[in-house]
This record gives structure tokens, sequence and C-alpha cells, in this order.
């Protein structure tokens, strides 16, 4: 099928064919039988780099209205409404912050591109623009099996199609186990394909062999003349510099932030980034433009990651983890794509992220920290990783190599992995955190004023979908409970066990934050109201934000446990959590923590110094000013509700 024979407006078959795309992939084609062009709904479940996006931009161009595309990332969200925003006459739209605002300034566009989150927040400050929407683009629809931001997904989903019943959705997924089911709930059709643009093999690497699920083998000889050196690590090594003579660039994916420097800074002994002038065969990627990147990257910030970062730049070699500032890690992907580095080595959170494929992947490291021991990555997280392996138009084949220990270990890989199926897609909607901040989310909008409008309301939610007896009464009777307790909720006169939000519960759903951190907001508020006015400072009101679940943890080291431990005692009046009063009292000073950075920021401290000073990352420090900014915010907003002053809140807010 040919792009010149679908249903499009010539304006854009020429965008298309000048972008190179004239003719359909298979599962392109499989989405136009399935109805994507005429309006009908359909769930694509298909491979990385198969036309996901095209298939969103069909379902835009011949929608009879504006379009919404959902995704889970900032990262991604910029990246699509650039896409989106290049089609002829297409005007696009983006919102990923403002949680507490309805984002009216996008109604108008033909195209908008949001996260779930912002989407739900919008829903409930009164987004009258989602009533007008012809179709919505949900991408990686699979994260509905999310812990944390799953239910959101699923109930904002229920709540858009209760609004517009009429909508058209496309979901986008990740091949996993059970996408019938997802189709079932959406009332779709499914697309459901293993094909690719680029053949892609993957294999375990032991004992100086990889065996590929082909039945071809790829003889990895190592070094192991030098005890010190890890033998994974110097595998890895092998297999990114086996991909970047033959021409290609390569991923290598560890557990951890520090491992991701730490492989960056060894693979940049390799010296990737060469000119040419010696007859290397690695002149076609990266060939000379490590200065310039390197050089790009030091203009965007000057720490000691950001430092780091640059010398193995220089290399042809990057690292790319959440500790990064959001300026250098845009710039390593655009350099990657570009073909100006050759290797990057990040954490799995790339795997779900930005579009950098590369000839070949290395999934170093199968297991991560949780905090209390390691677990094995999920399969779908795996085979994300490896899915990014084999650029189309660059590459004739992509690679994706596990490395193991040995024979037993190589065994383990393959039956975990490379033969094991994804994991099923099932709803989280039923944990009772989720299920308190969507329950006052309905009634506070107005969707539902009792408990069985709440049951009613949830009885288009994938978890209802999946489940022959749903049984959530119980567990939404405990939420709405728990609700009344804490003031967010209040029973209604009348013979129908009416409930209505409060003041407060209207404030905290409108706000975004969640029950728990309204709670603990307000609570910090009343007992402002009780201290002495000199003692409430911009520290005050940091602690209070911080000492709630929606604001990022800080990690607090042992080595500095003390120095936090002394300043909360040096400080205490100015705390409205008393040192023996903390419930958590180890999360209590990371807070803590966090609240002296952030009162540092305002009073002048440079990114770098506090980046020594805490042993945190250019990139966390953004992420706690952008939470604190919101959380403040909502704290603003709540201490009106509550007949609190507190000026440290505004004056804390506006120096962020």
């Amino acid at each position: 099928m040919r792009v010149a024979d679908l249903p499009l407006a010539a304006e854009y078959v020429d965008h298309f064919e000048g972008e190179g795309i004239e003719s359909l992939y298979p599962p392109q084609v499989a989405a136009v039988e399935a109805g994507v062009c005429a309006g009908d709904n359909v769930v694509a479940a298909v491979p990385t780099a198969s036309g996901k996006t095209f298939v969103a931009e069909l379902a835009f161009l011949t929608a009879d209205g504006p379009g919404l595309y959902v995704c889970p990332l900032r990262a991604l969200a910029r990246e699509k409404y650039e896409e989106f925003d290049r089609l002829p006459g297409v005007e696009a739209g983006i919102s990923t912050g403002d949680y507490d605002s309805a984002a009216s300034d996008l109604a108008g566009n033909d195209v908008i591109v949001a996260t779930s989150e912002k989407v739900d927040s919008a829903i409930r400050n009164g987004a009258e623009w989602v009533d007008d929407l012809a179709c919505v683009v949900v991408d990686e629809v699979h994260l509905l099996g999310s812990p944390g931001r799953g239910p959101t997904l699923e109930v904002t989903l229920a709540t858009l199609r209760r609004r517009a019943p009429d909508v058209q959705i496309v979901a986008l997924s990740a091949t996993v186990d059970n996408p019938e089911d997802i189709a079932a709930w959406l009332d779709a059709e499914l697309v459901e394909s293993t094909w690719r643009p680029v053949d892609l093999r993957v294999g375990v690497h032991a004992e100086g062999t990889v065996r590929f699920d082909d039945g071809t083998d790829l003889s990895v000889p190592v070094d192991a003349a030098d005890p010190a050196r890890d033998a994974d690590t110097e595998v890895t090594a092998e297999l990114v510099a086996g991909a970047v003579d033959d021409g290609g660039q390569a991923l290598a994916f560890v557990a951890s932030r520090r491992e991701a420097e730490s492989l960056a800074d060894r693979l940049a002994e390799e010296g990737f980034d060469r000119d040419g002038d010696d007859g290397d065969e690695r002149t076609d990627v990266a060939a000379g433009d490590g200065a310039t990147v390197a050089e790009g990257l030091r203009d965007a910030g000057a720490t000691g990651t950001g430092q780091r970062l640059t010398e193995v730049a220089a290399r042809g070699v990057a690292f790319h983890h959440a500790g990064l500032s959001s300026d250098h890690r845009a710039l390593v992907e655009r350099a990657f794509r570009e073909r100006k580095l050759a290797v990057i080595c990040a954490t799995p959170t790339l795997a779900a992220g930005v579009n950098v494929p590369a000839r070949r992947v290395v999934v170093r490291d199968q297991r991560r920290y949780t905090g209390e021991g390691t677990e094995w990555l999920p399969v779908l997280e795996v085979h994300q990783m490896c899915g990014r392996a084999g650029r189309p138009h660059l590459d004739p084949y992509g690679e994706a190599v596990l490395v193991a220990d040995d024979a037993d270990g190589r065994a383990e890989l393959w039956e975990r992995y490379v033969t094991a199926d994804p994991e099923r897609v099932e709803s989280k909607l039923r944990d009772p955190a989720a299920l308190r901040t969507h329950t006052l989310a309905l009634v506070a909008t107005g969707i539902a004023g009792s408990q069985a409008g709440v049951l009613d309301a949830l009885a288009g939610t994938f978890y209802a979908s999946r489940t022959s007896n749903p049984n959530l009464g119980g567990v939404v009777g405990d939420a709405v409970a728990s609700l009344i307790d804490d003031g967010l909720l209040a029973a209604t006169e009348g013979p129908d066990g009416g409930i209505e939000a409060t003041p407060v519960g209207e404030q905290v759903s409108r706000q975004y934050v969640t029950p728990d951190t309204g709670v603990r907001i307000v609570d910090g508020l009343r007992t402002v109201a009780g201290m002495a006015s000199d003692d409430v400072t911009e520290l005050t009101a940091f602690e209070i934000v911080c000492d709630t679940p929606d604001m990022d943890d800080t990690y607090l080291g042992n080595a500095e446990r003390a120095e936090i431990y002394q300043f909360a005692r040096s400080r205490s009046a100015e705390l409205t959590t008393g040192m023996v009063d903390a419930d958590d009292f180890e999360g209590w000073l990371e807070s803590v923590k966090t609240a002296r950075i952030l009162t540092e920021w305002v009073d002048g401290a440079s990114v770098e110094e506090l980046v020594d000073a805490y042993r945190i990352g250019p990139g966390d420090l953004e992420s706690r000013i952008e939470r604190a900014e919101w959380l403040l915010g909502a704290a603003d907003a709540l201490a009106d509700v509550v007949g609190v002053e507190l000026p440290a809140i505004g004056s804390a807010r506006s120096k962020l």
C-alpha cells in the first residue's frame, strides 16, 4: 500500500513522500485495514521502529476534529510535538506541566500533545476542549500496568470516553502478552505484529561467544590478562567496539547512574572519535565530532557531572541518566541521532523514552537495586531495550546481546528473556492510594455524588472490563471513609448516601496533589498558625512541601546523616514536625535535606555548589525545584482555604 493510496490531502502525501515515506510497513497497512483512517478504534501492539507514529498521524489527519496525543514522558512529548508541528497546515500544541490549570490555551489546536497526568489535571480544572476531541492517540498504552501512572492513564481514558462517547481511540503499545484485553476494553480492532523494518537477532554472551536466537554464533574474545578489570564490562566494551568498527552505533544498558558513568569512562579509552587520517574503519560514526559535542555540553553546564560527560563525549562516548540536567540529556540524544556519538551508556529509563536506536544494544546488567535488595528487570523492559537495536534506512540489521557470567547464566537469561513472552498488562487501579486519589477527583469534579456514583464512573475502566465481579465496592467504600476522616469529603443529607468534596478537598483535587500530600500540607499550615512569626521562614515552607509523597525522595547517605540531623536540630523551631514526632524518621530527614537544598538554592547557591555539597545530580536539583514550585503553589492555594497566612510560601516560590 502506498501513501498516495490513502485518504489524505495532496499536501500530506507530498509531505510524507518528501520525508522518504512512500510505502507503508505491514503493521501500518494492517492499521489502515482495521479502520484507523475511518474513525474506528484501533490497538496496535507492534515492535519499536515499526511505524507507530505514522499510524498516529493517519488518525489525526483523517479525523473530523482536533486530536490529542497522550504520552508518558515530557521528553517524548516534546519530540512528538515537533514532529506533528511539521505537518503542513497543522497547528500543534503541547502541555506537560502546570497541574493547577485547565490549559485553556490548548483549545483551537489541531493536535495537542500532553502527558496523561496533564490531561487528568486539565479535566479536574474544567477543561472544555476535551469535549471537542475527535481522536485520542495513546502512546505506550501498556503502561496501564504501571503502579505509578497506570491508574491515572486508565481513569483518564475512561473519563475521556465518557465525556466524548464518539471519540476515536488509537492505542499504541509494545508487544505484550494480552493486547486483546486492551482492545476489548476500548472496543477496538487489534493489530498485532512482530514485523520490524530491520531484522533483529537477540543473543546471550557467555564464555567468549554470543549465541543468537537465529542459530548463529559470534565469537567475542576478551583479554582477561588484567584481573582488576570487570569481566562483564570488558565483554561490553568488546561488543560496543565491534559495532562501531562495523560502522554502527551502540547502546549499553547498566543498572545505575554510577555504573553508566563508570562504563562510559572505560569505553572512552577506546577513543571512538576518530578523524579517519590513520585509515581506521570507524569513520562512519562520531568521526571528528567529539570536540563539537563536548563544546556544546560544556556550554550547557559546568558541574562535576557535566565535566565528566564532556570529557567522555570528546572521545565519542556519552552517559545518560536522570541525574543529568535536561539540557545535557537533550544534547546527548540529539548528538547520538545525528551520529556524532558512537555509544551511550544508559540506565534502563532510556529504553522507554526518546527515539535513539542503534546498531547494537548490550544489556550488561539485568538486575537492579530496589532499596531492599536486587530484583530481575521485567521482561517487557528488557525487550524494549533490545528493540532499540536496528535503525531503519541506516542499519542492515540490529543486534541485542545480554551479558551472562557463564554457561549457566546464559541458560537462565535465555529462558528468562530471550524466549519469554512479556508480562501481561494488569490494572493497578485497586491500589488504595490510587483509589483515594481518583475517588476524590470524581467527587470534586461533580462526576459522582455518592459511592454508587463513583462505582458507576469506574465501570468504564480497564480494571472493570477485566473483572467479571470487580468488587470495588468495598475498597471504594474504604477510600470514601478515609477521605471523610481526612476532611476532604463530607457526607450529605438524604437517603442515597451522598457525598461531596469539602473546600479543602476541592482545592486538593484542583491542585493535582494526592490526598495524602494535601492532608500533610494542611496539617503543616495549621501548625504554622501556632508558631512564633519569627520562626516561620522559607525553610518552613519548603519543609512542609518536601515532607509529602508528591516530592521526589533525596538520597541520604550514611556520611551525611549526622550533619542533616544536626541541621534539623539547630533549626527545629522553623520546622512543623518535631524530631520525635516523625512517623518515618529517615524519610523525614530526607525531606529536611531536600528543604535545606532548596533553601540554599533560593539564597543564591549555585548548581555546582549544591551538586558538590549534597551528592545529587543536576537533574535531581531540576526536578526538586520544579516539584517545589508546583507544591508551593498548592500550599498557597490551600492556605487561603484554611485561613492561614504564610508569606514565606510566596517568597520561596518567587525565588525558585
